[in-house]
């Protein structure tokens, strides 16, 4: 099913100002759309909205073209996973899994049949005549799934399902959630403040801050073409950094001359605009070269070095006290207290507009 937003907005009685506003998003049929933010972006709010469990103040709201503001949240054919499992604790599995379709009077062997598919995709079989309290947390959480499932609707719906459970099962989690999308090929909309779920389970990313999308896109393009800079902040770990300058006679000269940068030709020529103005680079921490190979070099004292087997994490210091983020292979032998140089991979580098925080295209 495909969903659209056209101009969402939502305003809560006695507050001054919009939660949401202006949302235009178009989530195509059997996407896997993750919709991240920080706490208090309004990524819930939009979410419940889909669902009908929040109004909308204004705006439309379209399935498959139907518009669906006024339509109560049971008439949408979608199912919702909570962030708490909420399952009946009295309750087995099985009937946890079977409970909706028996309050619509649905036929035993039609109930049965679904429950059975359910606990299969999800490999909680053995569990069925278990109850809530005698499984673990993973396993709760596939019961929530489950009975989702079984609803077998249009679009999903999950709102930070994975936060409750540990690392390991987060990450074996993620893996089977896009298997499970792979499989029921069903319109899925999963909100998180995780930005490694997003990068890993999505096709397509919203980008939310303060009620309004930054951003919208496949993953890639959040991580090699952010279009601002809090999108650049937000995604990537560690986070990419972001060196104010200003543009002189076509290079970017920061921290007074203690780093310079000379724009690729197609940079330079966006770049004209803005000579003797202040700009914004970004560059990710992997994208520097020990050594200074690509040409313009900058020289830092190495303060604290994070081991982390494949890579190790650098945080440096210039001579002004500006700090550089810089990832390395694991394998080279860094120290703290050691001074090295370090040039950058001018095709990796991102310039954005300092006053507005826009990128520069």
């Amino acid at each position: 099913m495909q969903v659209q937003m056209k101009g969402i907005g939502k305003k809560y009685e006695g507050r001054e100002n919009f939660t949401l506003r202006d949302i235009d998003l178009e989530i195509e049929d059997k996407d896997f759309c993750v919709i991240l933010g920080p706490s208090g972006c309004g990524k819930t709010t939009l979410l419940r909205m889909v669902a009908g469990l929040n109004s909308i103040t204004e705006g439309d709201l379209l399935f498959d073209g139907k518009r669906m503001n006024k339509v109560p949240s049971k008439d949408r054919d979608i199912a919702m996973v909570f962030q708490s499992y909420a399952l009946y604790p009295h309750m087995t599995v099985y009937d946890n899994m079977a409970f909706s379709l028996a309050m619509r009077k649905e036929h035993k062997k039609v109930i049965h049949d679904r429950v059975m598919e359910a606990a299969e995709s999800l490999q909680i079989k053995e569990y069925l005549y278990s109850k809530p309290s005698d499984i673990s947390g993973g396993q709760r959480q596939r019961v929530a799934l489950g009975r989702a499932m079984v609803r077998k609707p249009k679009v999903f719906l999950m709102d930070e399902p994975l936060s409750n459970l540990d690392a390991k099962l987060r990450e074996h989690m993620r893996v089977e959630l896009v298997r499970l999308h792979k499989a029921l090929g069903t319109t899925t909309i999963y909100v998180t403040h995780d930005q490694t779920e997003a990068m890993t389970m999505a096709t397509k990313i919203v980008l939310m801050n303060d009620g309004k999308i930054q951003q919208a896109g496949n993953p890639e393009a959040f991580y090699n073409r952010p279009e601002n800079i809090f999108v650049a902040k937000f995604i990537g770990s560690p986070t990419m950094n972001i060196i104010d300058g200003v543009m002189k006679e076509g290079k970017f000269v920061a921290d007074h001359g203690l780093i310079t940068i000379t724009p690729t030709e197609e940079d330079a020529e966006l770049l004209e605009a803005f000579e003797g103005k202040k700009v914004s680079v970004g560059i990710r921490p992997e994208r520097f070269e020990s050594g200074g190979e690509f040409g313009d070099t900058f020289t830092v004292t190495v303060e604290v070095v994070e081991m982390l087997g494949k890579e190790k994490i650098l945080y440096t210091r210039l001579e002004n006290g500006s700090e550089v983020t810089i990832s390395t292979p694991g394998h080279y032998d860094y120290k703290p207290d050691e001074v090295h140089s370090f040039g950058f991979d001018i095709e990796a580098i991102h310039f954005f507009d300092t006053e507005t925080g826009m990128r520069i295209n």
